[in-house]
């Protein structure tokens, strides 16, 4: 895994990763102690040295070398992400090929995006003077993944720092980290020189203390917006990328392709069993259209099949632990006493939470004002679309937003008007390519990742300028 040596008393202190849908131990790893982050930080501060030295063309070929052996590999990796992360078959096969994209994707921006020459000679006074900039590594760089996506969002972090030559501490969600571990070691088998990313396994207070280090160049964290804001308080001065999650709104005009706005929006709202920062959360429904929307939302969405991810047919798999299923269970609940209307699913076995739709949700409860990251859906109905973007905008949390419509002009003034860091037209909020800039408006992001835009975050420009002394 890395190369670090711990005492032997903390060997014996280790984490279960446990199959959310079932119970059963899938793995463990060392819960390593807050002391241990100066070991993680020495070995990738010494890396540091070793990766910023590796060519452009080899750090390429690592990265492409692994995109190959995963894409090789690619149903263990989906059986470890349905067993640690209650993905289901089909969804984890899905993230398995956008981490290979993902991979390739780095490769490239390794081998091109490289720096550009600077056109001294534009501006009056350096006529005689000529030169370029690089993108040169920023050092060493902590990245903190979640579950829910734990290997293409491990690849956004690994293979964008490895591309730009740094060294990463690698803290995986402690739910979920044996598919990253996986990851990290087929980037050694490629060719990684070891130490290059160390992998820390750890509660909290490891993390804090990564974070805190002074050596840490950046730190590039996936969660929620709590840790978050921990994280900025405890961070001094280093470079910061966060994506907090989103409260995703998709608006739906009575213009739309009805039958494609409902399929859309049943896969952008249970996708991994909703936990998924982009997934369709509140729906907003033109009133000429709601009932017939509604009508077959619901029907869609009694019809998904709910249990084992394991099997293929499976539509559905558990949330990541029972308490989580447990607290979304007792949200829905919050929101019927405020007056929301069930209109199907809050029924819970073990970790295995039905999809549920409301409407008639208060505008004050947590469901409409916070992001819950489950199955659950509220429909809301809406007059005119200057209606729906006021609604849509009202959460302090947004990354992506959707509409359906085939009338360009109000598809366009979503497209202005939705504070989201994308807007996916006839679309579900959930859409996203590995190579888009992806990130939020207000509380949802701060910065981009995406792979070429986490790159150049990883990086930083070295202008080198040359004065003609001669005639």
């Amino acid at each position: 895994m890395n190369n670090v040596t711990f005492p032997v008393s903390a060997l014996h202190n280790v984490i279960a990763v446990n199959n959310p849908f079932d119970g059963s131990q899938v793995g463990s790893v060392v819960n390593m102690p807050a002391d241990s982050a100066d070991s993680l930080i020495k070995i990738a501060r010494d890396s540091a040295r070793v990766s910023r030295r590796l060519p452009r063309h080899e750090r390429a070929r690592i990265l492409e070398t692994c995109a190959v052996l995963v894409e090789r590999d690619r149903e263990a990796f989906a059986g470890l992400i349905v067993a640690e992360a209650g993905k289901t078959l089909k969804q984890a096969q899905k993230e398995v090929l956008r981490c290979v994209n993902t991979l390739k994707l780095s490769a490239d921006e390794a081998r091109h995006n490289s720096g550009e020459v600077v056109p001294f000679d534009s501006y009056t006074g350096s006529e005689n003077r000529q030169g370029w900039f690089t993108r040169e590594p920023l050092g060493v760089i902590v990245a903190i993944t979640p579950y829910n996506d734990p290997l293409n969002l491990v690849a956004h972090k690994l293979g964008p720092a490895i591309a730009g030559g740094n060294s990463i501490v690698l803290k995986p969600s402690e739910l979920a980290p044996l598919s990253a571990i996986k990851l990290v070691d087929y980037l050694n088998i490629a060719g990684l020189p070891d130490g290059v990313v160390s992998i820390a396994t750890g509660g909290a207070a490891l993390g804090e203390a990564l974070v805190s280090a002074r050596d840490v160049r950046m730190i590039s964290f996936t969660g929620g917006f709590v840790t978050g804001e921990k994280i900025a308080r405890c961070a001094g001065l280093k470079k910061l990328a966060m994506d907090l999650g989103g409260n995703a709104p998709v608006i739906v005009m009575d213009d739309c392709d009805l039958e494609d706005a409902v399929e859309s929006c049943v896969s952008g709202a249970y996708w991994a069993a909703g936990q998924n920062c982009i997934g369709t959360q509140r729906i907003l429904i033109h009133a000429r259209i709601y009932d017939a929307f509604k009508e077959r939302f619901v029907a869609l969405t009694r019809g998904l099949k709910l249990g084992n991810p394991a099997l293929p047919d499976t539509d559905v798999g558990p949330m990541i632990t029972a308490q989580a299923a447990r607290r979304t269970e007792g949200v829905v609940n919050d929101a019927i006493r405020q007056g929301a209307k069930l209109l199907c699913g809050n029924v819970r076995d073990d970790s295995v939470y039905s999809p549920t739709i409301l409407e008639d949700v208060s505008f004050q409860c947590d469901l409409w004002t916070q992001e819950i990251f489950s199955p659950v859906v509220v429909l809301q109905k809406i007059n005119t679309i200057e209606e729906a973007l006021e609604l849509a905008n009202r959460p302090e949390y947004s990354l992506h937003a959707g509409i359906f419509t085939k009338d360009l002009e109000i598809a366009l003034k979503a497209a202005d008007t939705l504070e989201a860091g994308g807007v996916m037209i006839n679309d579900s909020s959930d859409y996203r390519f590995d190579a888009m800039p992806f990130g939020g408006f207000k509380y949802g992001s701060l910065g981009r990742e995406g792979v070429r835009f986490a790159y150049e975050d990883m990086t930083q420009p070295k202008v080198v300028c040359i004065r003609r002394t001669g005639g």
